[in-house]
């Protein structure tokens, strides 16, 4: 605001100027040019803060949900678990197809909210990715370094990892 009314006040002088010898144009010209090029910074500067807040939000909605499915992760390892047991059984009831189909459904909730689960599984091990809690020896040679089992599944959302796998690596 105070560059608009110095702005004002230097073009609205009084005839005065007229008489006064050129260097005082000069002046004039250099001022203007000094408040247009303030002008132009600040403008930029305030752009670079408006990307950046948006940046920051769109980050902030992205990750919003992260708390709520971290505490869940340990739901879906029960479900894991129970979904193991009953693949094992020879018969379905009609409890088991509803307990797999709330799994299903589950699961694909939490898919279109971006959590993907890792898989681990005859990976190499990658300490970005997973904890070791025990090696066991091999007898093959090729699985030496590389994930055996995995005892509790890694999720990632949003391709941001919120929880490692617990894995055992062949030694």
């Amino acid at each position: 605001m105070e560059q608009n009314e110095e702005l004002d006040a230097i073009i609205n002088q009084d005839d005065n100027t007229a008489n006064e010898p050129a260097g005082k144009e000069d002046d004039l010209k250099a001022k203007i040019e000094e408040l247009q090029d303030k002008n132009l910074r600040l403008f930029a500067e305030f752009e670079n803060f408006r990307r950046r807040t948006q940046k920051e939000k769109y980050e902030l909605i992205k990750t919003a949900a992260q708390d709520t499915l971290t505490a869940l992760l340990p739901v879906l390892d029960d479900f894991d678990r129970a979904k193991k047991l009953l693949d094992e059984m020879p018969e379905k009831d009609a409890v088991m197809e509803g307990v797999l189909l709330v799994y299903d459904k589950l699961y694909n909730i939490l898919g279109g909210k971006g959590l993907v689960a890792l898989d681990s599984d005859n990976q190499v091990f990658d300490p970005e990715l997973h904890d070791a809690i025990s090696h066991f020896p091999v007898s093959d040679p090729s699985l030496v370094g590389k994930v055996i089992d995995t005892i509790e599944k890694g999720y990632l959302l949003n391709d941001k990892l919120i929880r490692h796998a617990k894995v055992v690596v062949g030694a």
